[in-house]
């Protein structure tokens, strides 16, 4: 069964660029490496400019657990955690 995340971040003020900068490189990791994974999309709040969300969708379980293993989702965490504003709220979702 697929298994959806979304995340919600909220960005310090003026650490936008860098968390888009992190992003870019880490979804450009996750689809070239991860035939599990059919969706990893940032997107920017249009209503507050510090808010951005992390869409992900994994075939199951194991291809979620793959890309939370991998190098560059490990090396990306650091400096993705040094733009946020507070802890991110993860919420995690069966296809139905």
């Amino acid at each position: 069964m697929s298994i959806g995340v979304i995340a919600t971040l909220k960005i310090a003020d003026g650490k936008g660029s860098d968390c888009e900068a992190a992003f870019r490189d880490l979804i450009a990791q996750v689809r070239a490496n991860e035939p599990g994974n059919r969706m990893y999309s940032l997107f920017k709040s249009k209503a507050d400019a510090n808010t951005y969300v992390v869409m992900e969708v994994y075939d199951d379980q194991a291809a979620l657990d793959v890309h939370n293993k991998t190098a560059y989702f490990l090396a990306a965490m650091p400096k993705i955690g040094a733009t946020l504003a507070g802890p991110p709220d993860i919420k995690f979702f069966d296809a139905v």
